[in-house]
């Protein structure tokens, strides 16, 4: 991106002036990346762009130094969605709300996978759906009734309590009819043994709890706070739902967990901390990442699209994010951990009729 010689006076200056021209009369017709190539033509465009894009989002900075620091991170930001999207074609960035956070800012506020133990390796024969064989050529569960809403985790790195909320509702309606929205803040306050709140947490250790617990209850019950809070001893007096165990799929065989993603929803662990991740858009993810876990997400279905085969993912960072706040991720990479480690460690609730 052209560099500007603007004195950092003059710079708030001009951004002052065109922010009062921006607020009254600047209206803009976002695209699906949020963007046009002008936007990147002169200063005058960026700030416009940006005005614009904070009253879409309800962003208001504390004081004009903060406001110049944000532009410049969106600055940066888009320069980057901007180049990716020139150079990848099966799926696109574009300027979401987290575009005035720095990549780092970004992974310490969203992500929350903590991996400190490794998991028991359970034996093959315990897998649920090993003998398997009637697998569906593709599956949503949102089109079947078994997905909530997306939610947001907020700045709290609870996504391992989302994830494993998001496959205990699946299978509480699969078996019950009854799709039931339940509480991820009772596994932040309550469920402290192993996990950690919003410093991260662990699926299967959340599973656990939950069986120990006899049951999880409402998120009508035990509304999200976007932060920790103080375990509420008075739940047991309201409805709980309630699973019998878990099961891990066994670790990176993704027809294993195609086996399990047939008959419910699955939650997994992924490598998120990619900076394409925190602008993706739409379309099947394909990109740059790694195996290191850091993110807990569910699956949610597969499919295939144009040849290519693909993983459906509920993520927590609202619906804003990605296609209504799903990402579809490729499948069938020929990486035994698959794209970005959704195959290594990958686990579902039981629930008995």
């Amino acid at each position: 991106m052209a560099s500007f010689s603007f004195s950092k006076l003059s710079f708030l200056a001009l951004f002052s002036i065109l922010s009062l021209v921006a607020c009254t009369t600047f209206a803009r017709d976002f695209s699906i990346v949020g963007y046009s190539p002008d936007d990147l033509n002169s200063i005058e465009n960026l700030i416009n762009l940006f005005e614009s894009w904070m009253e879409k989002h309800s962003k208001i900075y504390e004081s004009i130094e903060e406001k110049l620091h944000r532009f410049e991170i969106f600055r940066d930001n888009l320069k980057h969605i901007d180049e990716r999207n020139k150079l990848v074609s099966n799926y696109w960035l574009g300027l979401n709300e987290f575009a005035d956070l720095s990549h780092d800012e970004f992974k310490k506020m969203y992500l929350g996978l903590q991996v400190q133990h490794e998991r028991s390796e359970s034996s093959p024969q315990e897998f649920t759906y090993r003998d398997f064989v009637d697998l569906p050529k593709s599956i949503d569960w949102r089109k079947k009734g078994a997905v909530t809403n997306v939610k947001n985790q907020g700045s709290c790195g609870s996504c391992w309590a989302f994830s494993t909320v998001a496959a205990v509702e699946g299978i509480n309606q699969i078996k019950t009819g009854n799709l039931t929205s339940l509480s991820e803040q009772e596994l932040i306050d309550c469920d402290t043994k192993y996990n950690s709140g919003c410093n991260g947490g662990l699926m299967d250790y959340a599973f656990q709890f939950i069986v120990s617990q006899r049951g999880l209850h409402k998120e009508d019950d035990y509304p999200y706070l976007m932060e920790e809070g103080t375990c509420d001893e008075k739940r047991d007096e309201t409805e709980v739902v309630t699973i019998d165990g878990y099961r891990d799929v066994p670790a990176n065989d993704e027809q294993s967990l195609l086996k399990a993603l047939a008959n419910q929803p699955v939650s997994v662990a992924i490598e998120a901390s990619g900076r394409d991740f925190q602008f993706y858009s739409g379309g099947v993810f394909d990109g740059h990442c790694g195996s290191a876990l850091d993110h807990g997400v569910a699956a949610v279905g597969y499919g295939s699209t144009k040849g290519m085969d693909y993983i459906i993912v509920k993520n927590s960072w609202g619906p804003k994010w990605g296609e209504k706040g799903f990402i579809r991720m490729k499948r069938n990479t020929a990486k035994p951990a698959g794209i970005c480690g959704i195959n290594k460690m990958a686990s579902f609730p039981i629930k008995k009729k």
